[in-house]
């Protein structure tokens, strides 16, 4: 399957979020094994960069950054997709608005997130939580 993975869920595994780490490393470890497709927007990576800046080194933020790159097919963001999201009154959230944005080029089967509620109103992508995901099988 073809998925793209959202922020919080790489800040899941990064920040070691006890109640969300299992399901969310278990969705990493199946896009490593290639058992899944995993993709991750260039914003994101930037984004997971400066939330840890608190938590790790300068090293270990670099290594993050170099893990995504090679297991992951990194989405870049376009002129188009931010003029999207000024355009849509629907969207208030910037990150999830370029995650969906993100996602049309790719045409994931889902977005795995665990704001579905909240950011991905009208997704032209399946939304599902990591839970959720991991109970398809």
């Amino acid at each position: 399957m073809k998925i793209l993975i959202d922020t919080n869920i790489i800040l899941d595994i990064v920040q070691n979020r006890k109640k969300f780490f299992d399901a969310s490393n278990q969705i990493f470890k199946d896009c490593i094994c290639k058992k899944h497709t995993g993709f991750i927007t260039a914003h994101s990576i930037s984004d997971v960069f400066f939330i840890s800046r608190k938590s790790y080194n300068i090293e270990s933020r670099k290594s993050i950054i170099k893990l995504l790159c090679n297991f992951f097919t990194i989405l870049s963001e376009r002129k188009q997709d931010f003029l999207a999201f000024v355009d849509n009154a629907d969207w208030n959230d910037l990150e999830d608005a370029l995650q969906m944005k993100c996602s049309e080029n790719a045409n994931p089967d889902y977005i795995i997130t665990r704001d579905a509620e909240n950011g991905f109103r009208n997704s032209p992508v399946k939304i599902i939580s990591p839970e959720d995901f991991l109970n398809l099988k």
